[in-house]
Formats: structure tokens, C-alpha cells, sequence
């Protein structure tokens, strides 16, 4: 068994965004781009990312992987829907993250869930 000085502890963000523009929903480069201005505005580090998008104006999925975790999206641009999961350990700001997406997105309403993750797990 082996032994480490970073618990596995950290924020699990879930955020569904109703009402997106359309065109918030498309582009690769933009949604990269955003993830990307989020994982700055919490402190994390930016390992890579990978965005996929579905065809002329359709959906795009994507990640960035963080030394701290990742923040990936899920969009639907023909209901105005984005599925937002952030998940970050270590000293990065999940929340910050967050408010900077969802500011740019500009969603009509949102539902947020908030997950504690690993705190209870013994080492």
C-alpha cells in the first residue's frame, strides 16, 4: 500500500443552464475558450482539453483536464441546454469557475448541485 500527502477531498459542481442562446452553444474554439477563462478564474492548472462538436449548428462536448480535476460540458443548442460538471481539489475554486460560464452562457434559470467528494475516505 502506498501513501500520499493529497487526500482525495474536493468540490463536485453539476450545473444545468436553461434558456442558452442558441449560438452560445456551438462553437468549439468559444466553449473552450470559456471552460478555459473558468479554470483561470479558480486557480486551477490546465492540463489539455478536447471539444467534439456535432455538426453545423449542433451540440458540442468537451473537457479540460486540470491537474485539480476537470470541468467538462454537454450542450444542446435546439433547447437552449448546457449539462456543467466541475469537479476540483486541492486549493482551486470550483464556485469561481462557475459564475464565469454561467455569466457568459446567460442561462434563463439554472439548477445547481454541489457534491462534497472523498473527504471520508480513509488513509
Amino acid at each position: 500500500m502506498t501513501t500520499s500527502s493529497h487526500r482525495p477531498a474536493g468540490s463536485h459542481l453539476l450545473a444545468d443552464f436553461y434558456g442558452v442562446a442558441p449560438e452560445a452553444l456551438v462553437s468549439c474554439d468559444a466553449i473552450d475558450a470559456l471552460l478555459r477563462d473558468g479554470a483561470a478564474a479558480a486557480g486551477a492548472h490546465i492540463l489539455h482539453s478536447h471539444f467534439h462538436s456535432f455538426g453545423a449548428q449542433q451540440g458540442v462536448t468537451g473537457v479540460v483536464l486540470l491537474a485539480e480535476s476537470h470541468i467538462s460540458i454537454h450542450t444542446w443548442p435546439e433547447f437552449g441546454f448546457a449539462a456543467v460538471d466541475i469537479f476540483m481539489c486541492g486549493s482551486a475554486r470550483p464556485a469561481l469557475a462557475l459564475a464565469v460560464i454561467e455569466q457568459a452562457l446567460g442561462p434563463a434559470s439554472s439548477i445547481v448541485q454541489t457534491i462534497a467528494r472523498g473527504g471520508a475516505v480513509p488513509l
